[in-house]
């Protein structure tokens, strides 16, 4: 079973985007492999872009909600069956689904794997005539602490971006108790990108270009999602 699931995800996934980072390394002009990933990167975000577009969307409606969440809960306590009737009226009131932005992650990682493997492992299988020098310093084969810097410093900014401000509650500061997720959720922000910097810097600059091309991306969408949200 394992086998078949391999092989699957091989053929489907990893596969497919290799022969296209060798394709789109091979023939563009001065065959330079970072601006080959960064091309590839854009492509697949963009192919993602209506699942990780609606996720995030409830990410942040859900969070919006997140009062509300809880005094339903609070509320109907005692009653599983009233409770999940009331919330599924606030999430239709709003528009929302709240297990599409787990499907939306879950279908993302087995493409997000695949890049991460063939920029880690897969290089040697491109052209000899390949550029591997990115803007003519950054040799994308090897570790770079630089580029592991510009990995750690743009996932901070993504996480720093993606954190959503609590609504004034609307009994004032009555209930001051410590939220989890909350406290969880800010101490990754300082975390991970210490985490991504130390990860980072071990491996080629390949992997680095990609995770920080990527957190760009989402940095990006993120404020457009902010914006529309904003004006409508």
């Amino acid at each position: 079973m394992w086998g078949i699931i391999k092989t699957a995800y091989s053929q489907i996934f990893y596969e497919p985007l290799l022969w296209g980072l060798v394709f789109l390394s091979s023939n563009l002009p001065g065959q330079d492999l970072g601006i080959a990933i960064i091309l590839l990167t854009l492509i697949v975000k963009l192919i993602l872009f209506p699942l990780t577009h609606k996720a995030l969307k409830t990410q942040r409606i859900m969070k919006e909600l997140e009062g509300e969440i809880k005094k339903i809960q609070t509320d109907n306590k005692d009653n599983r069956e009233e409770q999940a009737k009331k919330l599924m009226e606030l999430y239709r009131a709003h528009g929302i689904n709240p297990f599409s932005g787990f499907f939306g992650i879950f279908i993302q990682l087995p493409i997000l794997i695949a890049l991460y493997q063939i920029f880690w492992k897969s290089l040697s299988v491109l052209p000899d005539t390949v550029n591997t020098v990115f803007l003519g310093f950054i040799p994308l084969t090897e570790a770079s602490v630089g580029m592991a810097a510009f990995a750690a410093v743009s996932q901070f900014w993504q996480a720093k971006l993606a954190i959503v401000p609590k609504p004034p509650s609307a009994k004032g500061a009555e209930n001051k108790q410590p939220d989890m997720a909350s406290m969880m959720q800010k101490q990754m922000l300082y975390v991970f990108p210490v985490i991504i910097f130390m990860i980072a810097y071990k491996l080629p600059a390949a992997v680095s270009l990609y995770w920080t091309f990527m957190n760009i991306f989402a940095i990006l969408h993120e404020a457009y999602v902010r914006r529309t949200q904003r004006t409508n």
